[in-house]
């Protein structure tokens, strides 16, 4: 399938909580790429500890709202806790599955981030379940950018054999309706496609 290597054949699953790229990714960079503006609607899927979502806040305003969604409660909590603590109120946490369901509406967000998210999601046979959500909740129009591990070897990182090409990304994008705009490239371990969607 897109030329991964699915985790269950070797009897193990991707397990989707990994390091963070706090570190060797600059969230400002990749939310530049993804044309962020003041009144912008985003949903970071797959949020972990919500540091792209912190820097995506003040960028949407108070007009805006960012949404993060991540299965990890405690990851949820503890991020909970820093909004509260710095007083960010444009941004909505919740705990939830991405690949069984979004607790957001039809069409109601017009951007959306899967930051080191994808490869597992293809990998666990996840990825059906959570696109098909996220062209649900996406105005037609709206972006998905996609942030990956370059499919090189390097000493972080997801196993090479479940890494993602753009050219794969694109592939399996296509499917659900969403055109490539651009790739670039987002540090020294890592590329950022930008979709568009093009399918009501």
């Amino acid at each position: 399938m897109y030329g991964v290597e699915m985790i269950e054949e070797a009897g193990k699953r991707h397990e989707h909580r990994g390091m963070s790229s706090r570190g060797i990714l600059e969230p400002d960079r990749i939310l530049k790429e993804m044309d962020l503006k003041g009144g912008d609607r985003l949903l970071d899927a797959g949020c972990g500890d919500g540091y792209f979502s912190i820097a995506a806040s003040p960028i949407v305003g108070e007009d805006g709202r960012v949404y993060v969604v991540d299965s990890d409660g405690v990851a949820i909590a503890e991020l909970k806790s820093k909004l509260a603590a710095l007083r960010i109120a444009n941004l909505e946490a919740y705990v939830a599955d991405i690949s069984k369901g979004l607790p957001l509406a039809d069409k109601s967000v017009n951007s959306v981030l899967l930051a080191n998210v994808l490869h597992g999601l293809v990998a666990n046979g996840e990825a059906e379940g959570a696109l098909r959500e996220m062209v649900r909740v996406v105005s037609p129009g709206g972006k998905l950018s996609v942030v990956e591990f370059k499919k090189i070897e390097m000493p972080m990182g997801p196993l090479l054999s479940i890494r993602l090409s753009p050219e794969q990304v694109e592939e399996l994008m296509v499917k659900y309706g969403f055109r490539k705009e651009k790739v670039i490239e987002a540090g020294p371990y890592h590329y950022q496609i930008v979709l568009v969607l093009v399918r009501d």
